[in-house]
């Protein structure tokens, strides 16, 4: 009989220690220590699932609900949860002198995405030394800015949750009154350097790491090329469409000097890439730019980052292939290499489960809330993309809306990962026979 543990696969690993990491954050966030007012277990529970899944997305205002040990809660569920638990977990095995076993190595690989098994360890405390590098220079950058705002304790706590929170890719702030970074929509340095880390975190540690090491982007793996270029034409277009639409909205660009503009139109555009982060008001943005916002939301950042969404590798491959269609061309071919279908058949297969989960949560939510299709539409992608970012909707759910909003933002987090993992594993069993092929008429 096989035993019970054996069941216990890495996709089913990943879930389990997601959920029980959220449980324990929910448990902790409702201690009276936590908060300076009462807080029931639903908000506790929505608070962490967003703080794990580095989504962003709040029902209370985190800069004034909270209490510094709350909000130290918070940042610690963002960091282990934007490094992703086994990490996390791996560390302090090495730490303790912990032997690292075969099926850790298989949850690992699984939590980064990795094709192999070999030197997993040492990626990870690559990972680990990358990142707390980049979220200390982050939140001494930082510290420029809000130390003389805040003075030098407030001031540098707020300089390192934020360097975290945006490298994290996970959009919670400090500021209050549900303002994000609205505020700073003038300061450069602010914008810059969260700009900096939720772009770099988004790339994926897969990317950052080839890039310290071979520096020459020819040198780079496909996957890194696919990754940077796609992130490139995303942010470009992003930027430019952002600028056209809202350039003379009252609301948002049109009071704004043209390099502030420039700026603002910027950030919001590779903010909705799982960022979470909004320096105008999103609920303020014309109903043509939030719609454009929904497609970067769904795309979201690279496989092996600290973002959501379904890839930007996803996004590319269908692209790619559906190029390849309308060209006459059998095999799928970029940057002169070429594509194996079963990569195409994974990536099809992430959109679709991705479309419809987003598309039942959307109906379910038209039922139960007291909002308009696009407000609906957008908070739901929002949580499936673990983006944060909110048109307002969110603080105002229902009780049966907070938990279908928590079911989107988990799936979110773990449900294309561990999807992958199901395809590999299931393309591995070749059947002993095939079926006679025939054709049927599509389109």
């Amino acid at each position: 009989m096989q035993k019970q543990g054996d069941k216990l696969t890495p996709a089913r690993v990943l879930v389990l220690g997601f959920a029980l990491l959220i449980l324990a954050g929910a448990i902790l966030l409702t201690l009276p220590v936590s908060t300076y007012t009462e807080i029931n277990f639903l908000d506790a529970l929505f608070t962490a699932t967003s703080a794990v899944c580095v989504t962003g997305l709040v029902v209370v205002d985190t800069g004034t609900f909270f209490t510094p040990f709350g909000q130290i809660v918070i940042m610690c569920l963002i960091q282990i949860g934007g490094l992703g638990f086994m990490t996390a977990g791996t560390i302090i095995f090495v730490v303790l002198g912990r032997k690292i076993t075969l099926k850790e190595r298989l949850v690992i690989q699984e939590s980064l995405n990795q094709l192999t098994l070999a030197g997993l360890v040492r990626l990870t405390k690559r990972i680990i030394l990358f990142t707390f590098i980049l979220e200390a220079v982050g939140a001494l950058v930082l510290s420029t800015r809000f130390v003389p705002l805040y003075g030098w304790q407030t001031g540098l706590y707020y300089s390192v949750f934020h360097s975290i929170s945006a490298f994290c890719n996970a959009g919670f702030d400090l500021i209050g009154g549900f303002r994000s970074l609205t505020i700073f929509n003038n300061d450069y340095v602010v914008m810059g350097i969260i700009m900096f880390l939720f772009i770099i975190g988004g790339l994926g540690f897969t990317v950052l790491l080839e890039l310290s090491e071979k520096r020459n982007l020819r040198k780079l793996s496909l996957h890194s090329k696919i990754v940077l270029f796609t992130s490139f034409v995303l942010i470009v277009l992003g930027t430019l469409v952002v600028l056209i639409l809202e350039y003379s909205n009252p609301e948002t660009l049109a009071s704004l000097g043209i390099t502030s503009k420039l700026a603002s139109a910027l950030f919001t555009a590779v903010t909705p890439r799982t960022a979470g982060f909004n320096v105008i008001p999103t609920d303020r943005l014309y109903d043509a730019t939030l719609y454009f916002l929904l497609a970067l939301m769904f795309i979201g950042a690279s496989p092996a980052s600290t973002g959501g969404g379904i890839k930007t590798t996803t996004f590319s491959t269908i692209i790619i292939a559906v190029l390849s269609i309308i060209r006459g061309q059998e095999e799928v071919f970029v940057f002169r290499r070429r594509l194996p279908f079963v990569i195409v058949n994974k990536a099809l297969s992430i959109i679709v489960v991705s479309i419809l989960l987003v598309f039942v949560v959307s109906i379910i939510l038209t039922i139960t809330e007291s909002a308009d299709f696009m407000g609906v539409l957008f908070e739901t992608i929002s949580a499936f993309g673990t983006v944060g970012l909110s048109a307002g909707l969110t603080p105002e759910l229902s009780p049966v809306g907070r938990l279908f909003i928590i079911i989107t933002m988990f799936a979110g987090r773990v449900g294309p990962l561990t999807l992958t993992l199901a395809l590999a594993q299931a393309i591995k069993k070749k059947a002993p026979f095939r079926y006679p092929e025939e054709k049927i008429l599509v389109g």
